[in-house]
């Protein structure tokens, strides 16, 4: 029979599939020997029983009914006993952190009788009993039992007014909780539970409905979890920090999360217990006041964080409640980190000798790499300073302030960049979070909710700033000086320094760009990238090219790294001035205004070729012949007939007009393009071949390789091949002659295609296209949300190579190419060549090199030297 609950002191850190984080954290650091309340943990496997058959599996309730006994025993009370009650906590834990996305209730087990018995444990302290049952009601009715939480707080406010929660008496606070209950009835027509096994009950089934609720949903797309893991839920002795002045709650870093430093971070609060530090509606002190208010608790703290950090091998996040000066740890976990923190992180941990530098490599990754590489503000013109609060997540955001959730996601799905301003976030404002460019709060620490989300997100973040007074009702902040911001005004957002500004600021490379850009590395940040991607380089197989179709971008694509071009894209330069050219080519009435065209369009392309050449310096460039979609480059039919309708047309628009209308395809994209186009069109493809190959002989070094595109038979390929030989051969050039993979076919016939392809590279946007059966330009904005929203979707197709489909026609690929041709050579030049879990199955598939836009070449770097050190790993969170 299976096994659904564990105590403690049965698991360890190993166990996260079935214990979650959370879970598995807490019975390591009870196996350490830590000071952690006692508790039991109901695994995600009862979880993912309960949301696939509706109850929870046979046996779970006498299982919690057991571990409960033993609880009770080791405590020396009964939960919700009415002379001396036990509480407890129901908390969610999934395997991967998901912070304030799922529910958590505290203080279960009290009511109108056990709330004296609590005070009488407290020694008398009636309001401190008073507050614990108000907060019981208020989590229990807003997670349980699904009432608006608005209700409760403005009961809250109404109360206190400007006075803080703590000023509130014994005597305010029961009323308060008549005020709760009355609200519970009201909005459920039921009394608040009082049975404390009830209590228990409820909230443990609400815990497992929270993996669904739409922000855990939406919280596990943005961060790719998957959706059929399911959380666990720990169930945990209630220890107070709410009892008066020597008692308290905090959170603790081991190093600064935003910027790696080591040293003394973290947020404490006194008089309070564990969900008031994160929520950021009181705001907190530095930790290091902790030293003054109770030094006993602060060092005994600092030797576990330091127990910890040197037992995980990493920057841990800490949850710590002191109850009457007795210090308990009630969380820990690996902590999120800002992308520069986790470059620093893991470089001075090789140092101190707690990790390799092949574990340092896999503990960064080409996200964070990414986010290091976008703009700054710059340090030059007028700087109008709004405020400072603070560098809870790096970068530089600019946009318009808007108050609301719901109002970010309007306008950044109308185009407009926003920056999201709240006096504190929730988990409800994910959504918000998520399409704003930056965050600006006025309450909260570095370890409020705000803070914590956007730096997993890798989203700019000020928190904290006192200075504002927001108003959301009336969409506006106002500012020291008088200065008022309303909503639509323009603000820039820098968290790296935490400073706020009036209006747009310039921004400026990052000196990570400029480091690739051939820079030294100056400053410790840019060191430590230097430093991981010398390894990931020496570790790495994939090679990795670029998508380059012009001198400037394939010069730039050395200076980041890349290995040669493995997309050179002949019709972008066709474009422009030469769309002329091209349109006269197609639209010949014959064949001497066919090769009018040709003899024209030849010289250009050679110059085009002799800049590449030289820029790649000996590097080897993958050249597509021509693959244009008819349509951008021919007239539009609608406008040439309606210009003849009109009879504003000339002879020549007439006789254009017949020719589009000849040409003219329902869907270009499978149309007359690509091969198709080269075998209709004579003396298309071999004027390009001789323009790469006198291009060759210009430039001593050059390495062309010749790619026919959108292939779909081994015949189309031959019939080009022969020509481009001869040509090749003529001239005296050796170059590799193969095709792109792109269409199913292709693919599926790849053994017979490589007996005369020296190189396969898969284009796998059109073969994504072609294997789902949509559009690109078509269906991205019309149920693309819809398909992620239901899960048919974890992740765009187009934006993370899909696997399954798409992914299974590359491996069919690679076999039986291989097959006919061992040393067949194998690359990917989709827009998939600088995602980074793509890469990583790129290296399991058995590929030779990656090609993708300049900008993400170190990206791809470093996910292939992830990849190589991780064997088939594919976890890039």
């Amino acid at each position: 029979m299976a096994k659904y609950v564990y105590d403690f002191t049965e698991g360890n850190k190993d166990l996260k599939d079935l214990l979650g984080g959370k879970g598995a954290n807490l019975a390591e650091m009870t196996n350490l020997g830590l000071p952690v309340p006692p508790g039991f943990t109901i695994t995600s496997q009862a979880c993912r029983h309960y949301l696939a058959e509706g109850s929870v599996p046979d046996g779970l309730e006498a299982e919690v009914a057991e571990h409960l006994l033993a609880l009770e025993s080791a405590m020396g009370k009964k939960l919700g006993q009415a002379d001396d009650p036990l509480l407890v906590s129901v908390r969610s834990g999934a395997k991967f952190s998901m912070p304030g996305m799922m529910e958590t209730v505290l203080n279960i087990g009290l009511n109108d009788e056990s709330v004296h018995g609590l005070a009488k444990q407290a020694g008398g302290n009636d309001r401190f009993a008073w507050d614990s049952y108000r907060r019981l009601i208020q989590m229990f009715g807003k997670t349980v039992q699904g009432i608006d939480g608005e209700l409760f707080e403005h009961a809250l406010e109404s109360l206190k007014g400007s006075r803080q929660d703590t000023d509130l008496s014994a005597e305010e606070l029961q009323r308060l909780v008549e005020t709760y209950k009355g609200i519970v009835r009201e909005q459920t027509g039921e009394d608040f539970p009082a049975d404390p096994r009830e209590q228990l009950r409820l909230a443990v089934m609400a815990v497992f409905d929270s993996w669904n609720a739409p922000r855990a949903v939406l919280y596990r797309r943005q961060e790719r979890i998957p959706t059929d893991l399911g959380t666990a839920v720990n169930i945990v002795a209630m220890v107070f920090g709410n009892l008066g002045e020597d008692s308290g709650t905090g959170v603790a870093f081991t190093r600064d999360p935003g910027s790696g430093h080591q040293g003394i971070y973290g947020d404490y609060l006194q008089n309070a217990q564990g969900e008031d530090v994160v929520a950021g509606i009181r705001n907190t002190i530095p930790l290091q006041e902790l030293e003054r208010l109770d030094k006993n608790s602060y060092d005994e703290l600092l030797q576990i964080m330091e127990k910890l950090e040197n037992h995980y091998r990493d920057l841990c996040d800490i949850e710590f409640t002191i109850e009457r000066g007795k210090l308990w740890m009630l969380q820990t976990r690996v902590g999120k980190r800002t992308a520069a923190a986790a470059f620093r992180i893991a470089t001075q941990l090789v140092d101190q000798g707690l990790i390799t530098l092949d574990e340092a490599v896999t503990r960064v990754s080409g996200d964070q790499l990414a986010q290091l590489m976008f703009p700054r503000f710059s340090t030059e013109g007028e700087r109008k300073l709004i405020t400072k609060g603070m560098n809870a997540s790096p970068g530089a955001a600019v946009g318009k302030a808007v108050f609301s959730s719901e109002r970010a996601v309007e306008l950044a799905a109308a185009g407009e960049d926003v920056i999201l301003v709240r006096r504190e976030t929730n988990p409800d404002d994910l959504a918000g979070m998520i399409a704003a460019r930056g965050v600006l709060t006025s309450r909260g620490g570095k370890t409020s909710h705000a803070a914590v989300v956007a730096r997993g997100m890798g989203k700019t973040c000020v928190c904290g700033a006192e200075e504002l007074e927001v108003s959301t009702a009336e969409r506006r902040f106002t500012a020291p000086g008088g200065i008022t911001v309303g909503e639509g005004d323009i603000i820039s957002v820098d968290g790296t320094t935490g400073e706020v500004f009036l209006g747009e600021m310039p921004v400026v490379d990052s000196a990570v760009v400029e480091y690739f850009e051939g820079s030294e590395p100056a400053d410790e940040l840019v060191r430590a990238v230097d430093r991981i991607m010398r390894h990931a380089d020496a570790a790495r197989r994939l090679g990795v090219r670029a998508n380059a179709d012009n001198p400037e971008d394939a010069a730039r694509a050395v200076r980041f790294g890349a290995e040669g071009i493995g997309l050179c894209r002949t019709e972008h330069m066709f474009l422009g001035d030469r769309r002329q050219l091209v349109e006269d080519l197609v639209l010949a009435a014959d064949a001497d205004e066919r090769q009018a065209a040709l003899d024209a369009l030849e010289p250009l392309q050679k110059s085009d070729f002799i800049g590449i050449f030289e820029a790649m310096d000996g590097r080897p460039v993958t050249i597509r012949l021509i693959d244009p979609p008819l349509h951008e480059f021919l007239p539009d039919l609608v406008e040439l007939s309606v210009k003849v309708a009109k009879g504003d047309a000339s002879d020549k628009d007439r006789t254009l007009l017949a020719a589009v209308k000849r040409l003219h395809e329902q869907n270009p994209m499978l149309g007359l393009r690509g091969v198709r186009l080269g075998l209709v069109i004579p003396g298309l493809f071999a004027m390009q071949v001789r323009a790469i190959a006198d291009a060759a002989r210009a430039v001593p070094g050059a390495r062309p390789e010749i790619m026919i595109p959108l292939v779909a038979a081994v015949q189309e390929l031959e019939a080009v091949r022969e020509e481009a030989v001869a040509i090749l051969a003529e001239d005296g050039v050796d170059a590799l002659i193969g095709t792109m993979i792109e269409t199913p076919r292709a693919a599926l016939t790849a053994g017979q295609v490589a007996e005369a392809a020296q190189f396969f590279s898969f284009g796998t946007n059109d073969l994504t296209q072609m294997t789902w059966g949509f559009s690109r330009d078509d269906v991205e904005a019309s149920f693309f949300s819809r398909y992620l929203e239901m899960g048919v979707f974890g992740v765009s197709p187009f934006e993370t190579l899909d696997r399954d489909g798409v992914g299974r026609l590359v491996r069919i690929a690679v076999e039986e190419g291989r097959k006919t041709r061992p040393d067949l050579k194998l690359g990917i030049c989709g827009e998939h060549g600088g995602d980074p879990e793509s890469v990583h199955f790129c290296h399991e598939a058995g590929l030779d090199y990656v090609s993708c836009s300049p900008f993400r070449i170190p990206v791809a770097r470093l996910e292939a030297g992830r990849a190589a050190l991780t064997g088939d790993s594919s976890d890039t969170r």
